[in-house]
């Protein structure tokens, strides 16, 4: 059975204050994608590594692609006008049996939780690593009111990887598309047609750097690992 990565890096850094994208910018001192493709190159479930990303930003991938000597990499992609559309061509571009679709820009995810979503995903057809919600969490009304508690202990904060049959997901995409279904994560095409995904339990480590803010966490979660 063979596995593919799709690591979707072609977003901006507008909530980032950068005029770059996102993914090159530094944590501690090496570019974040660099962190991410290092986890996926060094994690043995992981057979083919698929990159999306901008048309303005595939030379510069390519760059750190060959400098840190990612063997893996089967091909890079160009990225479209929307996440949903970046994932469907890196699909398109995938030649594994299961994919395992990750967001560039949360680097701190280990080969651990790689190996045990992926494994989770084989075992129920389609998993997704998440984490239980530590706040309480309310829903409101059109008037911006408080109109429902939501039930903490059945509610989770998705992340990625997300992994699924490579054809299935990508049936799915195609359908969601050709019926103007638009979603922000793959889990959500897979809900969309009533097919269910296993939640892997995953850790708050696994941060999504969004904002400023997220890599003064991210370069302290390094540090603590270092430590260990």
């Amino acid at each position: 059975m063979k596995i593919t990565a799709v690591i979707v890096a072609g977003g901006r850094g507008k909530r980032m204050g950068a005029d770059i994208n996102k993914v090159f910018l530094p944590l501690a001192k090496r570019e974040i994608i660099a962190r991410t493709l290092d986890a996926f190159e060094r994690c043995g479930a992981i057979d083919e590594i698929v990159v999306v990303t901008g048309a303005g930003d595939i030379d510069r991938m390519k760059e750190i692609v060959s400098r840190d000597g990612i063997s893996k990499l089967g091909a890079m992609v160009e990225g479209g006008a929307e996440r949903q559309n970046s994932v469907y061509n890196g699909l398109l571009a995938a030649t594994g049996d299961i994919v395992v679709i990750h967001d560039g820009a949360r680097c701190l995810i280990t080969q651990e939780e790689i190996v045990a979503v992926t494994d989770d995903a084989i075992k129920y057809g389609a998993a997704a690593l998440g984490v239980k919600v530590k706040d309480t969490l309310k829903s409101i009304d059109e008037m911006g009111n408080i109109a429902a508690t939501i039930d903490r202990e059945r509610t989770v904060q998705i992340q990625t990887p997300q992994v699924f049959a490579l054809e299935e997901i990508k049936a799915l995409h195609e359908r969601a598309a050709n019926d103007g279904i638009t979603v922000t994560d793959d889990c959500s095409v897979f809900e969309s047609y009533g097919r269910a995904v296993h939640v892997t339990a995953g850790s708050y480590d696994n941060i999504k750097l969004t904002t400023p803010e997220d890599i003064a966490v991210g370069e302290r979660i390094l540090e603590r690992r270092s430590l260990k």
